[in-house]
């Protein structure tokens, strides 16, 4: 009766909701969009063994698939980690109702279960085990290896809610997860342990020893119970308003940027309104994926010939952070924005501030870039001219593309499938992003002087580095010509 009643509430409070209103529209699109990818998904279920065969024409589609099994649900949990939104409950409005306390921890700890995101790769392996291992081995085997799939879901799931959970309260405890994950990668790419043997050697002893089952099924038990165990002790509202004063303060406390004026104040107001909110805090939970993109594309075909493809990878490596942080640094801003039209008096250095937090958040992802010269000094080149350009030319143009935004945007809201402040602006910005320097690198490469177009793209870096001051100038004026759109936009 209980979970009849939460169930009852959830869907009372989304289909109320102003938001779900107003996205009418776009909810009926979108779940157009749902339906065309499900039956993409079904169809690749049904003929992923054709491209299995491509690839490995002389081994069994099965040994093939369950080689990749620990790869596909690392990807997946990098997904989940970066899109899909943590199961909440307004818990203070239960807390005073005579409900068990357990009821509440383990409706909200296994509320996600119910996430669509649990289901879509069923239509991948079901019909897969079906048409494939059914014939080659047995119906019994192709149940067994369905539920090892479903139950490693799961514990996917759990795992990946946990972790995001986690980010909230102990960061480091993420960071050492993620580098784990970079370690395991590392280990086998230098081929001290195969991942592949190993998740080959899990998912065939599933298959003919049923009882291995016990070690998915116990992985989802674990999963659970620590997401159990985490939210029971942060139930009550006096611990969770305490947790988030301190966390709040702690990330308000940067006394080397205070020592720099009103410049250093700015940064840590924007470095806080990042922090605080579930929307910007997706800018730093993609972190991981646009520094591991190296790890999946920098294949020895593109390695022997370099191409506009390594010029991609280092603008997204090295400034995928900051093109997503500038894309909407003023619609992040949209709920306060007359405020501060009305309280500040320097735009120039309103502006210089979220110049100076775009260069050092690429910055600190091209020092963490910095490695892959392990796969050729050339990799380190690339990399070190589209830092170059990274910094001295796109966040002018960022900044200069993003004062004609004018959708508001609401930061409580997850980032995941939420398009709210996504608008013409911020398409064009993918041109001088990505398209631009592969444009300028194009003809070098067609005459067979790769070299100069990388050098070329960090000249245009180095050139703005150097106009600095004229670049700031021209950005400042066109705010200081649209500010009064914006702010009518935002408010509407």
């Amino acid at each position: 009766m209980v979970l009849k009643w939460f169930i009852s509430h959830q869907i009372k409070e989304t289909t109320r909701s102003s938001f779900w209103q107003k996205q009418i529209a776009m909810n009926i699109i979108m779940g157009l969009l749902l339906l065309l990818m499900l039956s993409y998904l079904v169809m690749l279920g049904l003929f992923i063994d054709k491209l299995f065969e491509a690839a490995a024409p002389d081994e069994d589609p099965v040994l093939v698939f369950n080689r990749i099994v620990l790869y596909y649900f690392g990807v997946e949990f990098l997904m989940r980690f970066m899109v899909q939104s943590l199961p909440v409950l307004n818990l203070e409005a239960y807390l005073v109702l005579p409900i068990r306390k357990s009821a509440l921890v383990h409706y909200v700890a296994s509320k996600s279960i119910f996430n669509i995101g649990n289901f879509l790769s069923w239509l991948v392996f079901i019909p897969f085990a079906f048409k494939i291992i059914v014939p080659a081995y047995s119906t019994a085997t192709a149940l067994v290896w369905i539920l090892a799939m479903i139950l490693m879901v799961f514990a996917n799931n759990f795992l990946a809610t946990y972790v995001k959970r986690q980010l909230a309260h102990k960061a480091w405890v993420v960071v050492i997860f993620i580098v784990g994950l970079i370690g395991l990668l590392a280990l086998d790419g230098l081929k001290v342990f195969s991942l592949s043997a190993l998740s080959e050697s899990l998912m065939m002893g599933i298959m003919k020893n049923p009882i291995m089952l016990a070690i998915p099924l116990a992985g989802m038990i674990l999963a659970y119970m620590v997401n159990y165990f985490f939210l029971k002790g942060r139930l009550y509202p006096d611990e969770v308003n305490i947790r988030k004063t301190a966390t709040a303060g702690s990330v308000g406390e940067m006394r080397y940027l205070k020592s720099k004026g009103i410049i250093g104040h700015l940064i840590s107001l924007d470095i806080r309104l990042l922090w605080r909110h579930k929307r910007t805090r997706a800018t730093f939970y993609m972190s991981p994926v646009f520094l591991l993109y190296g790890l999946m594309l920098y294949q020895k075909e593109n390695l022997a010939a370099p191409g506009a493809a390594l010029v991609f990878i280092g603008i997204f490596m090295t400034g995928g952070i900051m093109i997503s942080y500038l894309n909407y640094c003023f619609s992040y801003e949209s709920g306060h924005f007359d405020n501060i039209l009305a309280n500040y008096t320097d735009f120039k250095q309103y502006i210089r501030a979220k110049y100076l937090l775009a260069v050092t958040m690429s910055g600190i992802c091209y020092v963490l870039t910095i490695p892959y010269v392990l796969y050729g000094y050339n990799i380190l080149l690339i990399n070190t001219a589209t830092f170059l350009y990274n910094i001295g030319f796109l966040p002018f143009v960022m900044i200069f593309v993003s004062t004609f935004s004018t959708k508001s945007m609401d930061l409580s809201r997850s980032a995941s499938f939420n398009y709210q402040g996504m608008g013409a602006a911020q398409w064009l910005s993918m041109i001088p992003g990505f398209i631009f320097p592969v444009l300028v690198f194009l003809p070098f490469k067609y005459y067979k002087v790769p070299e100069l177009g990388y050098a070329m793209i960090a000249l245009i870096g180095v050139s703005g580095l150097l106009l600095n001051k004229t670049l700031m100038g021209i950005v400042t004026k066109q705010f200081m010509k649209n500010r009064y759109a914006m702010a009518k936009g935002f408010r509407e």
